[in-house]
């Protein structure tokens, strides 16, 4: 799986008086393109953080803008885990207009794995493993392919 896609209707709330979209709403279609990448790849983050004191935190987080959205549109959120490791994870993220696939935005965040306490921990071998191997697939295209 090289992306996986997720789509988001512009809502009125999310724009200014001239219809153009909020620059912080795109940090929160990352996050719905993040939860739905992982939910489509078996993983459950309440499981997660219940059963394995598993919490992914945000450390850094980036967007570069291309053009902006607008109310009513259709969006894409294209996300990928561009690397894995035992306390970090890397997503990379496109946000594209779903009628005519123009990038509007590319990011990344880059998380820490860490325990209830709030304290960096590593996952659990599975989870890990897991996240190991998804990136493997995805290796070769460290960079979003409209980047």
């Amino acid at each position: 799986m090289e992306f996986h896609d997720a789509q988001v209707r512009v809502r009125y709330a999310e724009t200014d008086q001239m219809g153009v979209v909020y620059y912080g709403n795109y940090f929160v279609w990352f996050e719905i393109g993040r939860v739905e990448l992982m939910r489509a790849l078996g993983f459950e983050y309440k499981l997660m953080e219940t059963e394995d004191d598993c919490f992914i935190v945000v450390a850094e987080a980036s967007c570069r803008y291309r053009q902006s959205a607008k109310y009513d549109e259709l969006l894409r959120i294209r996300t990928r885990i561009s690397q894995a490791g035992n306390r970090v994870v890397k997503y990379a993220y496109e946000i594209l207009r779903d009628t005519d696939n123009t990038l509007l935005a590319t990011g990344e965040t880059t998380h820490v794995i860490c325990g209830k306490d709030g304290r960096p921990n590593s996952c659990q071998k599975n989870t890990a493993r897991s996240f190991r191997a998804l990136t493997a697939l995805t290796a070769d295209r460290s960079q979003p392919r409209h980047a």
